[in-house]
């Protein structure tokens, strides 16, 4: 079964969308990432002016939903949702001059953890953990989320929580400047609610400038040459296609330790 992306207006000029799929503790999947994808760009022109991306059922996501994918289909299948409705999801939170806040009640793993930093601002109830897995699955990542991290929390951290694959926990992912703050339980929805109030409110030239001014920066600071990106590009790929994915994928699921074979 297909999750579910919830749309409502909890406040005047406040977007809510609500990532929902229970049953996969909101693993991102086709329906949600085009949901988010559509959501955002028809936001910037219906009267929106602040975004609200949080979860459903205490947790915020688990990452991409890729655990049921069938062997004899996995490599295509996988890249498939990795890099076309998920690109499109993260482009589009990239691309909006609407300010956006990431709210989230539960752990925050993987592409959702991505998903979050690709919001402008980042709150999350306190005790949750945070985490990039991976090297625990033999996924190469993606430069561009790569670089999304360096640009958040440096060079250092990035290595570590992607070369470890440990989570951290929320008040740690603070100090390293993946959150802007952290909520009790039962405050986190208010907080973030008041967040959004106030940025809708704010003055809309002023926002969509300096959204413009930091997109501009960052994208000068992160430019490949198309040798090397296409380099990137084809490792990623190549791992899609490799054993090793498909085992650590599978342990995973099993909670077990994987049998890596390097290829």
């Amino acid at each position: 079964m297909a999750g579910h992306l919830l749309i409502d207006e909890p406040l005047d000029g406040v977007r809510r969308l609500t990532i929902s799929n229970p049953a996969k503790r909101n693993a991102l999947d086709h329906a949600i990432l085009d949901g988010i994808a559509r959501a955002v760009a028809a936001a910037d022109g219906d009267g929106a002016r602040c975004l609200l991306l949080t979860g459903a059922d205490g947790m915020f996501s688990s990452g991409y939903d890729i655990g049921d994918i069938p062997e004899d289909v996995f490599a295509v299948e996988a890249e498939k949702l990795v890099a076309h409705p998920f690109t499109a999801a993260l482009e589009a939170l990239d691309a909006t001059d609407l300010p956006t806040v990431a709210a989230l009640p539960g752990h925050t793993i993987g592409g959702g953890l991505e998903l979050a930093l690709a919001c402008d601002l980042r709150i999350a109830r306190d005790g949750i953990q945070l985490g990039m897995p991976p090297a625990k699955l033999g996924l190469v990542y993606s430069h561009t989320g790569m670089r999304r991290f360096i640009d958040a929390i440096g060079v250092s951290r990035t290595r570590q929580l992607f070369l470890l694959g440990r989570n951290v926990d929320a008040r740690t992912a603070r100090d390293w400047g993946l959150l802007h703050a952290i909520a009790g339980e039962a405050d986190l929805e208010g907080e973030a609610l008041d967040w959004a109030a106030e940025l809708a409110g704010n003055a809309p030239l002023s926002v969509r400038g300096n959204k413009r001014v930091i997109r501009a920066l960052l994208a000068a600071e992160g430019h490949l040459d198309a040798v090397t990106e296409a380099e990137l590009v084809d490792l990623r790929r190549a791992c899609f296609a490799s054993e090793d994915l498909k085992e650590g994928v599978k342990a995973f699921g099993e909670k077990r330790p994987a049998r890596w074979q390097g290829r």
